[in-house]
């Protein structure tokens, strides 16, 4: 059994867990306790008991994890979407039901909107107290909202009122949630100030090689903290900054205050905290600190007691600074007491729309599988923002179809806004077309985002209306580059004797560089070289020449790959490349609209959904127009089925003993960047055969595809017995030993006849064979493989560029 923090719970676990869970005095304790590790101490020794091991952190993150997947599930339910759903669902809603569920501002898998802060006896009170004691979120009760009437006498205050500070909890396997001393903070704050790292956060979306740099620049200093560490304490400064801004500003208390605010304000001041401009007010009245009382008026102590219903009303003890203290519940009641229910809708609204925004900005280009852990926003009428709520900068460029502006509040970062215009023959032909800017905006966005999941780094950054999205600032490369599979329209012209519907084996590259006057002529790679451009400080030579090149394609076949499932041929695809002002590498940029490719249904060219269809109009009517905006609606409507798909795949890892756990979980989380789940099962071909055969055919039963990968040192006779019982394919990855790896492989190479089970001894290479076998029917597993043989490709190419640079 798993026993390590963070393992994955089986579904016969889980159960168990619910089980316990369930019984009325558990609910009772866990919902009346601050201190709870002696609850989920006792909750793992009634699951030993049912066969379970797991410690009392395991247990303690799961409910964790399930509470929070419930409540995400839950709003989303009533709030009109019931296609969002979890596994154990109707469990957790029976044990849950009776709990207010409120919406989670959350960013990460564990965390909830709000933390219940011990104020202690003594200001001298270890701040290094275990954590693993006491509860770090608010362990049942859903968040309360801030701006609730508080009640009570004068030497009362309830302890829902008490629990005023707001505080992000990341759970995940890497130690990120940690406790950070003040000076490692103080240290990582003093990083964060430093004006090239601040440029660099306010402008990237991929930052994980910022936060690196910044765990090497902690170890300089005797501060042992690994990037995603890093990354998880810079946004719980910032958010819990801004919560406190916002508190501030809508509840009239701008008193209150967190630990090292003055620092975090001193850097984030600049930058905008909302629509309507946070104010950065801060008073030494109540200092109030995650883990530690640091509080000017004295000290403080609250008790949480156990409630079944209400919460009782925790006695405050009397002190010298008492009748500050009153006076401060007494300005903060007054106040409450003006907050609207509109107001509070307000506040609500606002915090939710600045975490997903700064959520979307740095984790666009985080694993995907991350991604669709961040719970769904409030519905798009009630939540996104609409283009003009940004604050618009001047106008940077306008094309024919769109304009693209600054925005000042996100450093590094354009709107690209779409125009209802459509044109032909470099706008010799220019029509109006109601409609067009918001098909053509979720066309683009639905196409970045499959390109970025599989990899391809492009400029988008998110779509911000129906008519809009925000990318990354870059300077435009003036060459459009098209990638044709099928020979037709201006190709025959120029190459004359080419017949209609010659295929390109491999697709055909052509460059054309961006000149209206001279429609647009065609250039080879030695002009592009010669012409020596220059932009954000990159100059372009033989290799970006090359990397476009290479880009150009991979692109053109992931969205050819793409529409395969849909019948539908992808004939070319003209895009253009910019360098980011920021990172100053190369980047897919501007748009991939209806008007960027020939689509044929079925490859049948009289069927076409694209701009042709209007190029070929001999007299553009109002009928002809609606002809035209019905192919686009089509193409719009099935672009967004690129980003999904209906084949099934898993990856089955068969062990022979546990002690090849940490090799198999190399080969779950390399299936994982794939997208493809995998399972890990214990199993023994020579001490218990017919288990073997039992789990080969539990697998075989439920008709998804499955791949096994053959676990075994030693004498390797698991890959052998499954290739010889099964029609799925197997795949050896033993785990080599340096005392007998030279003899232990030769098990699973030698085979009898009539077995075919390959072995390779890397995990990540076995879970790229897996990939490999899903990628022929699923688009997406095939686009991730393309990306990576892409990405490899171009850091050798930017490889042996600085090593010629150097020897130069």
């Amino acid at each position: 059994m798993e026993s390590g923090a963070g393992k994955h719970w089986t579904e016969e676990e889980v159960k168990a867990l619910l089980s316990v869970w369930s019984e009325k005095n558990i609910r009772k304790q866990l919902h009346g306790t601050l201190r709870n590790k002696g609850i989920f101490i006792y909750i793992a020794k009634r699951l030993q008991e049912l066969g379970v091991c797991r410690d009392w952190k395991q247990c303690r993150a799961k409910y964790k994890n399930l509470k929070y997947e419930y409540r995400t599930v839950k709003y989303a339910h009533n709030s009109g979407d019931v296609t969002k759903t979890m596994k154990f669902f109707h469990d957790l809603d029976a044990i849950l039901r009776y709990e207010p569920v409120t919406q989670l501002a959350a960013e990460e898998n564990g965390r909830c909107s709000a933390t219940e802060t011990q104020l202690n006896t003594s200001p001298t009170t270890d701040s290094t107290q275990d954590d693993d004691s006491i509860s770090t979120t608010s362990e049942d009760r859903s968040c309360t909202p801030v701006a609730k009437q508080m009640v009570g006498t004068d030497n009362h205050i309830p302890l829902e009122e008490a629990q005023n500070h707001f505080k992000v909890i990341t759970v995940n396997d890497t130690g990120a949630g940690k406790h950070w001393s003040d000076n490692e903070v103080r240290a990582l704050i003093n990083i964060w100030s430093d004006e090239k790292i601040q440029q660099m956060l306010e402008g990237a979306t991929r930052n994980k090689e910022i936060f690196e740099e910044i765990a090497r620049r902690l170890m300089k200093r005797g501060i042992d903290r690994d990037w995603k560490q890093c990354r998880t304490k810079y946004k719980n400064l910032k958010y819990e900054y801004r919560a406190l801004q916002k508190e501030n500003e809508h509840l009239g208390n701008p008193r209150r205050k967190m630990r090292f605010y003055d620092e975090v304000d001193c850097i984030l001041r600049r930058q905008p905290l909302g629509t309507s401009g946070w104010g950065c007010e801060s008073s030494s009245l109540l200092s109030v600190s995650v883990g530690d009382a640091t509080a000017n008026t004295g000290s403080l102590s609250t008790k949480r007691k156990t409630w079944n219903d209400e919460v009782s009303p925790v006695p405050l003890k009397k002190n010298a600074s008492e009748n500050t203290i009153l006076h401060f519940q007494k300005l903060l009641t007054e106040r409450v007491h003006t907050v609207t229910e509109g107001k509070k809708l307000l506040f609500e609204r606002l915090c939710k729309q600045e975490e997903m925004q700064d959520l979307n900005r740095t984790q666009v280009y985080t694993d995907p599988s991350a991604i669709q852990q961040v719970p769904a926003p409030a519905p798009a009428a009630a939540m996104a923002p609409a283009a003009s709520d940004l604050k618009l900068g001047k106008k940077v460029n306008e094309g024919k179809t769109k304009e693209v502006y600054e925005l000042p509040d996100i450093p590094g970062c354009v709107l690209m806004q779409s125009k209802d215009q459509i044109t032909a023959g470099n706008a010799a032909r220019k029509d109006r077309m109601e409609g067009k800017a918001a098909i053509s905006n979720t066309t683009t966005s639905c196409v970045f985002q499959l390109l970025q999941e599989a990899g391809i780094k492009t400029a988008f950054v998110r779509k911000q209306s129906d008519t809009a999205f925000i990318a990354a600032h870059c300077e435009m490369i003036p060459i459009e580059w098209v990638c044709r599979r099928i020979a037709t329209g201006s190709f025959l012209k120029r190459n004359p004797g080419v017949k209609e519907g010659y295929k390109f084996y491999p697709p055909k590259i052509e460059m054309f560089f961006k000149d209206d006057a001279n429609n647009d002529p065609q250039w080879s790679e030695e002009q592009i070289i010669e012409a020596k451009f220059c932009f954000a400080g990159l100059t372009i030579g033989q290799t970006e020449v090359d990397i476009m090149s290479r880009s150009t394609q991979a692109i053109f076949e992931i969205l050819e790959k793409a529409w395969q499932p849909q019948n539908c041929t992808l004939v070319d695809l003209k895009i253009e490349f910019g360098v980011n002002v920021l990172t100053k590498e190369i980047v897919l940029a501007d748009v991939i609209d209806n008007d960027s490719w020939r689509l044929w249904p079925a490859g049948d060219r009289s069927q076409q959904k694209d701009k042709q269809s209007y190029r070929d109009l001999k007299e553009v009517t109002p009928e002809a127009l609606q002809m035209v905006k019905r192919n686009f609606e089509w193409v719009s409507e099935r672009v967004e089925l690129l980003l999904k798909t209906k084949s099934q795949g898993r990856v089955v890892v068969l062990m022979g003993s546990s002690s090849d756990l940490s090799h198999c979980e190399k080969i779950k989380k390399a299936c994982a960047t794939f997208g493809i789940p995998c399972e890990l099962r214990v199993t023994s071909a020579h001490k218990g055969p017919d288990e073997t055969l039992r789990i080969k055919a539990e697998y075989e039963g439920d008709g998804i595809p499955t791949v096994f990968v053959a676990v075994a040192g030693r004498s390797n006779g698991l890959g052998p017995v499954m290739s010889g019982n099964t029609a799925y394919p197997v795949v050896n990855c033993p785990p080599l030993s340096a005392d007998w790896g030279t003899q232990d492989v030769w098990s699973s190479l030698r085979l009898p006849s009539g077995l075919s089970c390959p072995t390779t001894l890397s995990p990540e290479g076995a879970a790229q064979f897996a990939a490999q076998i899903f990628g022929l029917n699923n688009h997406l597993v095939w686009a991730k493989l393309r990306s990576n043989m892409l990405n490899t490709w171009i850091s050798l190419k930017q490889a042996d560029k600085k090593l010629r640079e150097c020897s130069l």
